[in-house]
């Protein structure tokens, strides 16, 4: 079966460092952290106060007022982000419409969770005949991609992929090998993430993975002997995959190839990634055996790197498995410590760091990071980013569950 080649041709991001791809590239290489105190509620009882927010986020930018009544507020990331990446693509907004071959896979780790905690609140205080109607689909995590579609009149397929904090990772890939086997020409794909509540805090702290440390720059240090756990982050990254004749027939920009693709589970803990490094470095080694490369090949690694106890060393293990001696001379950095961890979208915006890594040839930094942890001792490149040749860039995003996505990039 002859196979078609994909490539990157759009980005919309709403991020904690940035709003456009501008915006949120210049923050990510100059190591510019997103990181400050909570503003969305009191956090006097809580013991996590700061997370990385989304800043300066206007609906209205993107779609009418009334439809955020609507909507939960991953779902507005979500839409907003697709737009801008319609728009980045050079299609008009209504250009992918009622086009079998367009599709959308869009995924979110948690959902709707500001709703759910609004009206869990009105049904314990007011009773079950004031929970709001469209509580369900305002809730549910289909309904980025959901309303995506509707917004944009896409009737191609329309799927979630929901594997925690690798989601928006397996959605990319996924489109990937939708197009590549010839079903679709066009798929908007990522995730999105709003998660930054009262009950998500609550939860991820009794879970005992949030960082509690009050010091924006010291709260989020992957790969550092002092981490203490990963800071909330939000936010939604979609990306327009696109076949490569497609693309080129309409004289497309191409920020990068997608080439690799790999998907596997530990099957070792509900929370914890296998200590081992197997199933990670099985899903790194799937990717590039996929691009047709050797190790020796990769420029760049964009690490899951959450700054938790339990994944930095155990991803540099795997690292260390599926590069060999070549993972002490590439770059490894982990851009959760400017973005905070976006749980459902970290996968997407880290694919969008390793496109513009590889547009630029600079691999940015790894703040936060003072004294890796004995066996962390690869290239984390702590404080300062590096300018070199960039050719292939792996992309890390693990779940709870032990899902493992990893997705492969190439310079076009």
């Amino acid at each position: 079966m002859d196979t078609k080649r994909v490539v990157i041709t759009g980005m919309g991001l709403l991020t904690p460092v940035g709003n456009t791809v501008e915006e949120f590239w210049n923050n990510i290489s100059k190591g510019n952290i997103g990181i400050a105190p909570i503003t969305r509620f009191s956090t006097d009882d809580m013991k996590a106060k700061v997370a990385a927010e989304v800043k300066d986020f206007d609906c209205e930018q993107y779609f009418p007022k009334k439809d955020s009544k609507r909507n939960d507020l991953f779902s507005q990331y979500a839409m907003a982000a697709a737009v801008s990446a319609v728009s980045d693509a050079g299609f008009g907004e209504t250009d992918l419409e009622d086009n079998v071959r367009v599709g959308v896979l869009v995924g979110s780790g948690i959902g709707g969770l500001k709703t759910m905690e609004d009206q869990v609140t009105r049904l314990n205080e007011k009773g079950p005949n004031r929970v709001a109607p469209l509580f369900i689909p305002m809730t549910i995590g289909n309904m980025a991609a959901g309303n995506i579609a509707l917004k944009l009149g896409i009737t191609g397929t329309c799927a979630a992929v929901v594997t925690a904090c690798a989601s928006s990772a397996h959605c990319i890939g996924e489109a990937f090998r939708n197009i590549k086997h010839g079903y679709s020409d066009v798929i908007l794909a990522g995730g999105s993430e709003a998660s930054i509540t009262r009950i998500g805090m609550a939860g991820f702290t009794s879970l005992t993975a949030l960082s509690e440390s009050n010091d924006p720059k010291r709260a989020s240090i992957p790969f550092d002997k002092d981490r203490n756990g990963f800071v909330m982050g939000e936010g939604a990254s979609v990306l327009v995959i696109e076949e490569l004749s497609h693309a080129l027939a309409r004289n497309a920009k191409i920020y990068a190839e997608v080439v690799g693709y790999g998907s596997t589970c530990d099957a070792h803990h509900m929370t914890s990634p296998d200590p081992e490094g197997k199933g990670a470095s099985n899903a790194m080694i799937m990717a590039m055996n996929e691009a047709g490369i050797t190790p020796v090949d990769v420029s760049y690694v964009n690490a899951h790197g959450t700054g938790t106890p339990s994944n930095d060393l155990p991803e540099t293990i795997a690292i260390k498995k599926a590069l060999g001696e070549h993972a002490y001379k590439v770059p490894v950095t982990s851009s959760k410590s400017m973005t905070g961890h976006m749980l459902g979208a970290a996968g997407s915006v880290e694919a969008s760091v390793c496109a513009l890594v590889l547009v630029n040839n600079f691999a940015p930094p790894t703040m936060g990071l003072e004294t890796p942890e004995e066996g962390c001792d690869l290239n984390y490149l702590p404080g300062k980013g590096e300018k070199r040749e960039m050719q292939y860039a792996l992309s890390n995003s693990f779940g709870f569950g032990g899902h493992n996505a990893v997705l492969c990039l190439k310079k076009y």
